[in-house]
């Protein structure tokens, strides 16, 4: 894990998320100061997303592994309210194409048993 990007005082408001087409794109850190706020962002451009991009993101935490996994829940329910649930509570159905591996990444999905589709893998 890059420690300068962990550290408490590191740039995590760069952190962004974009749509493109079918993919939601990110690009920074996904660490657990950002995930609020990319969470409300994703929330009108969620719908029919295939994808999630993660080539430009440098390393996630386990907040920021419990947000994709939201994203990558066909038809979730959650709302901004709510937040994303818990990565061990897992993902239903066969997810989303997940693309990229950032640091922590690998790691968190064993650690949760998700699948490289950020299904639970049982």
């Amino acid at each position: 894990m890059n420690r300068q990007q962990s550290r408490p005082d590191a740039p995590l408001a760069l952190a962004t998320m974009t749509r493109d087409a079918d993919a939601l794109v990110f690009r920074g850190a996904l660490l657990r100061g950002v995930v609020t706020r990319l969470w409300r962002q994703a929330q009108p451009l969620r719908a029919g997303i295939a994808r999630l991009d993660l080539t430009a993101v440098s390393e996630v935490d386990s907040a920021g592994l419990a947000l994709l996994v939201a994203l990558a829940r066909p038809g979730a329910t959650d709302t901004v309210e709510s937040g994303p649930r818990d990565a061990a509570a897992g993902a239903s159905g066969d997810g989303i194409c997940v693309l990229g591996a950032p640091a922590g990444l690998a790691e968190l999905r064993a650690a949760y048993r998700l699948d490289d589709r950020l299904a639970f893998a049982g």
